[in-house]
């Protein structure tokens, strides 16, 4: 059996998830796909923070699920969506914990983006 890793944060890879306290919105070619007081931020270690918005604040007819995964130790496996109006720089662009491991279950039934393939306001 091949069982994956899971990790949980620590100082050694310290993850904090926290309010954002300003309005996030993503917007592709000049169209609104999510706008949310609710957003969290996700600041995991060295990488660049990450916004996640609820999937309630996200217009989840402008996404369309893909077979793409990836599998995170410290989040778990994400599932991927499109976004078809950005064409290509649309594929897999979103992705959601829908199952984080329980350090992380703050995320789920949230959706983050790319930020080079989508405009991520804060206001």
């Amino acid at each position: 059996m091949n069982e994956k890793p899971v990790k949980i944060p620590g100082p050694d890879h310290p993850i904090a998830v926290t309010k954002n306290p300003k309005r996030v919105t993503v917007t592709v070619n000049g169209k609104t796909v999510a706008s949310t007081r609710e957003a969290l931020t996700l600041k995991e270690a060295s990488y660049p923070p990450v916004q996640y918005i609820p999937r309630a604040d996200a217009n989840m007819a402008l996404l369309e699920r893909t077979h793409h995964s990836t599998y995170c130790p410290y989040k778990g496996e994400a599932s991927y969506y499109s976004i078809p109006i950005a064409g290509e720089r649309g594929e897999n662009t979103v992705w959601s914990y829908e199952h984080p491991h329980d350090a992380m279950r703050a995320i789920k039934d949230h959706l983050a983006f790319y930020p080079d393939r989508v405009t991520i306001a804060e206001s």
